[in-house]
């Protein structure tokens, strides 16, 4: 609105703003009295509208700036809501710093013939921005900052993080710094954001720490240098952010704080926005002081004309005081201006190892509660603490069992803790409380509940034992004899052996024999009927088992089936059990 009212002044243009936050009734009085343009947010506008404050029946252009954050603030509505009240042979332009998918289906909606021009070089990154990637120890972060911004002492700097608690955390460190600073975030009123932006641009602030959207179309002319305190999500951000800085023809720094768990992402976002960054460890203690030195050497008061009173002045220092002793003192009173610079450790050194002190003498009590009831640590101690009267550093070891848990206290709060139990030592919601001997036996579980029962382990099949070749009176130069041994079929687990089906190997037709008689029982091992469990002959001992051939079976016979290892013989299919004979004649077999 300011600029608007500047750069019309001349022509007499009568500017009306409209923001959320503001007086309405104010913003109705000024649009009754007529306005040549407009300037507002989205939701406030929509009110005017609907209130019929405001006519759009004469409107000749709309102008969208930051078209793609309105977007991304969920103003969608409110834009297509004023879009479409708007005259139909109005101009409408839409300015943004990308041009997301959404802004070119929002132009082709409400854009007739519209042309995209673009103010950017697809070559190279902007000349006025010097990007750089900060190495900084995990620890380090928010001291790097403040080393960043002692050592560059831009006239205007801002700091971006990525939600409002950041924005507070920081603002507080550097305000205790000495830093003088304002904050940016959703969560100020219009007016609290308009006098932040004031105190940057009159020099009563110069570091202002900011989320994205309430960044977004702020301009401080005398901005030099952006932090990044915490990555942005996407490229666009990245963008969005050091565009802030080098306008005008003004140089500008956009510096990235990187952790060593965010190179990855902070590399991936600089080749996303096609930019190149250099790539160093912030400054230390040793170069900021440095710098302040050059700076009070530059400085462009030591060119100045010395007046009559500063000239008496100056007489009267150097009686009292020689020359060394008064630019030393000068140097002091310069830095006890600005905060302190940090040490810094190096990026690449591990973070230091917090040791755990000794936890001395201590008790075991088992709660009533463990992994069957779903017991952790991270509720069961905020529930000692808070039902039994302990304090953190009171509590051990917590060790959770299948039904019971295990905790360590400190032999001193044993007896306020048994003291503090309702009766029948209940704790807390039925979670009873009895004294333990020690801690449970590693690796196992403990407790008066049942224990789980181990899961059986799957037994994997015997392989079949070769089958003896029986009695043959053809001679053996009458036998056909296949070319080539044929690989042997895998047999299926489970389930009817079916023609031609998986697991089956066809075989050549050979001539079948007669099937065997039933002889004496003495007539040596007989086949198990069950997948090639080993039976219990008259001929075996007695107590030992004599291996039997596995069952070949024709691709067409679904009589016989495979028994699974872990399932009893003729289980469920009929069949008889392992050592006794089948009724009836056997089948005939089939040779492979």
């Amino acid at each position: 609105t300011r600029e608007l009212q500047w750069l019309y002044a001349k022509a007499g243009a009568r500017v009306v703003s409209c923001v959320g936050g503001m007086d309405m009734r104010d913003e109705r009085r000024a649009l009754e009295r007529g306005a040549h343009i407009v300037v507002g947010t989205p939701g406030r506008l929509r009110d005017h509208i609907q209130r019929g404050s405001l006519d759009m029946g004469s409107l000749r252009a709309v102008v969208l700036d930051e078209a793609d954050e309105m977007l991304d603030l969920g103003f969608r509505e409110d834009l297509e809501f004023m879009l479409g009240e708007a005259p139909v042979e109005r101009r409408t332009l839409l300015f943004s710093a990308t041009v997301p998918p959404m802004i070119v289906t929002l132009a082709k909606h409400y854009q007739r013939d519209a042309v995209r021009v673009t103010t950017l070089s697809e070559k190279g990154q902007h000349a006025d921005i010097a990007y750089q990637a900060v190495r900084v120890a995990q620890q380090d972060g928010e001291n790097a900052i403040i080393n960043l911004l002692r050592f560059h002492d831009a006239q205007n700097a801002i700091v971006f993080a990525n939600t409002r608690a950041a924005v507070n955390r920081l603002t507080a460190r550097f305000g205790n710094r000495g830093f003088a600073v304002v904050s940016l975030s959703g969560e100020l009123s219009q007016t609290e954001r308009s006098h932040a932006l004031q105190a940057m641009r009159d020099g009563r602030a110069r570091v202002c720490v900011a989320t994205d959207v309430a960044a977004r179309g702020i301009d401080l002319p005398n901005l030099e240098l952006v932090i990044h305190a915490e990555l942005p999500s996407n490229e666009d951000g990245l963008l969005h952010r050091s565009g802030r800085t080098g306008r005008a023809g003004r140089k500008g720094i956009s510096a990235l704080i990187v952790p060593p768990k965010a190179t990855r992402r902070a590399e991936r976002l600089l080749k996303g926005a096609r930019v190149q960054a250099d790539w160093i460890e912030a400054p230390g203690a040793d170069e900021i002081l440095r710098r302040d030195e050059e700076r009070l050497l530059d400085d462009p008061a030591w060119s100045e004309e010395i007046g009559p009173d500063a000239a008496a002045f100056a007489g009267r220092l150097l009686e009292r005081h020689s020359a060394e002793a008064v630019a030393a003192a000068y140097l002091r009173l310069y830095r006890d201006r600005h905060s302190a610079p940090e040490e810094l450790g190096s990026p690449d050194a591990a973070p230091p190892r917090k040791e755990r002190s000794a936890f001395g003498p201590s008790a075991w009590v088992a709660l009533s509660v463990g992994r069957n009831d779903r017991a952790e640590p991270r509720w069961l101690l905020p529930l000692l603490c808070r039902a039994g009267g302990l304090d953190k550093d009171a509590i051990g070891a917590i060790r959770v069992q299948q039904t019971e848990t295990y905790v360590e206290l400190a032999e001193g709060s044993l007896s306020k803790f048994l003291g503090s139990l309702a009766e029948g030592g209940v704790l807390e919601d039925g979670v009873t409380v009895r004294k333990a001997d020690g801690p449970p036996e590693a690796g196992r579980s403990t407790g008066p509940g049942p224990k789980p029962a181990a899961k059986p382990r799957r037994a994997s099949p015997a392989p079949a034992p070769e089958r003896p070749a029986p009695h043959d009176p053809e001679p053996v130069a009458e036998r056909p004899q296949p070319e080539a041994p044929e690989p042997k079929a895998k047999p299926r687990r489970f389930g009817p052996a079916t023609e031609d089906g998986p697991g089956q190997v066809k075989t050549a037709e050979k001539p079948r024999k007669p099937a065997p008689k039933d002889g004496p029982k003495s007539a040596g091992p007989r086949k198990a009927p069950s997948g090639g469990k080993p039976s219990h002959g008259a001929g075996a001992p007695k107590g030992k088992r004599t291996p039997a051939p596995a069952p070949k079976a024709s691709a067409s016979d679904t009589s016989k089936r495979f028994t699974p290892p872990n399932r009893p013989s003729g289980a469920k299919s009929g069949k008889p059990a392992a050592g006794k004979r089948p009724s009836g004649d056997q089948p005939p077999k089939r040779k492979r």
